[in-house]
């Protein structure tokens, strides 16, 4: 189940070692038995949120409110073991945690917190986070959802799409542009106004949940803004901790893949009866694998301890969901292709993390996006226009 070659291990503490262990013990037992079938019926495994609520997994290094309160390594290693089951079971925790408690945690009200957050830890309420539309993801900050301002309530009109969670949600955290600039919304279930409709067909994230919001005429009490978040700075910030969570959480799915590639090599026999991991061409991939995996686990490891020192910066997180992403969809494509025609059966886990990484390559940012993102860091000049 791990993969350690440079004894990274080594570098973590005991509570860090028995939140990796409690996580992989969760994914062992209640997500692997069925997260293929899940898949393969493109629909979210429910019956584990409230057992996952119980285990801290939701807003778990957030402090207070019932929160774990976990160290941002701790995080980490959590969202490694959740996508090692799957990318949508990680994304759901994500969205949970990173797009809807901490804005409100960070921005909000205390009233807001007191009523939302610990229903959202125990996983009593579900969340979902409102900010691509249609025609605007890799730049929000040209949305179109307006919101104005009627007495002491706040209108709100426009669409969202993409949105993980969107017909789950109990609350929605909706971004919208104000005369005073963006600002963030608590729109709840059942608003007037407020409808969702899930999107289908999707060929990547089929054990997620994944929806369309619309707002027409969709009045919310002036207490329903988060008072805190003032600008594009109130999102961006939000999306910077799902994408810490995303360059942890694919190691997990690249270390499936590897292990899954790995004990089939030992075990199918190829010409003169020999197991194919006897070829050159076999451990070169091997090998490359385990290499590209270390270095994200040490890359990875590096931004978590930076986090908890409070100097991880926005353009540190790019390189690390970039990176580690790419990676790990790397190690899906060469597990894919040495395990030849079984790995594209639903026996094995390589396809679902495969297609499941094609997604996650580009929600949160794209490849191309963070690659801008880096660039202005080294060159100090901004390239997205």
């Amino acid at each position: 189940m791990g993969v350690d070659y440079l004894l990274v291990d080594s570098q973590f503490n005991q509570e860090e070692l028995l939140v990796r262990q409690t996580a992989r013990q969760f994914v062992e037992d209640r997500v692997i038995p069925v997260i293929r079938d899940c898949y393969r019926d493109g629909r979210f495994p429910m019956d584990l949120i409230p057992e996952m609520g119980r285990l801290g997994f939701f807003g778990a290094n957030l402090e207070g409110y019932g929160c774990a309160g976990m160290s941002n390594v701790e995080y980490g290693l959590l969202m490694q073991e959740i996508e090692r089951g799957d990318s949508g079971l990680r994304s759901f925790v994500s969205v949970q945690g990173a797009l809807v408690m901490y804005p409100i945690h960070r921005y909000g009200s205390e009233e807001q917190k007191q009523r939302w957050l610990p229903r959202l830890q125990a996983g009593a309420a579900i969340g979902c986070f409102g900010l691509t539309e249609p025609g605007f993801g890799s730049n929000p900050a040209g949305m179109l959802t307006r919101a104005r301002q009627e007495g002491s309530d706040w209108v709100i009109d426009g669409e969202k799409t993409w949105i993980t969670n969107g017909s789950l949600a109990d609350v929605a955290v909706v971004w919208a542009r104000t005369p005073e600039g963006i600002r963030g919304f608590l729109v709840e279930r059942g608003t007037p106004g407020f409808t969702t409709s899930d999107i289908h067909g999707k060929l990547s994230m089929r054990a997620s949940v994944t929806s369309s919001l619309a707002f027409s005429e969709c009045r919310v009490p002036g207490a329903a803004m988060l008072p805190g978040a003032k600008g594009l700075k109130g999102p961006l910030s939000c999306l910077s901790q799902a994408r810490f969570g995303i360059g942890w959480g694919v190691i997990g799915a690249a270390m499936d893949c590897y292990e899954t590639a790995r004990v089939y090599s030992t075990v199918r026999k190829q010409f003169d009866d020999r197991p194919i991991a006897s070829h050159q061409l076999v451990q070169e991939k091997l090998a490359w694998m385990i290499t590209e995996i270390t270095k994200a686990q040490l890359l990875a490891l590096h931004a978590g301890r930076l986090k908890d020192q409070g100097r991880l910066e926005p353009a540190h997180v790019s390189m690390l969901k970039r990176n580690n992403v790419a990676m790990a969809l790397e190690c899906a494509r060469l597990a894919r292709d040495l395990m030849g025609a079984n790995g594209i059966i639903d026996e094995y886990p390589i396809m679902r993390h495969l297609c499941n990484l094609e997604t996650v390559k580009t929600y949160e940012g794209t490849d191309h996006v963070h690659a801008l993102v880096i660039g202005e860091r080294v060159t100090g000049v901004a390239a997205y226009r």
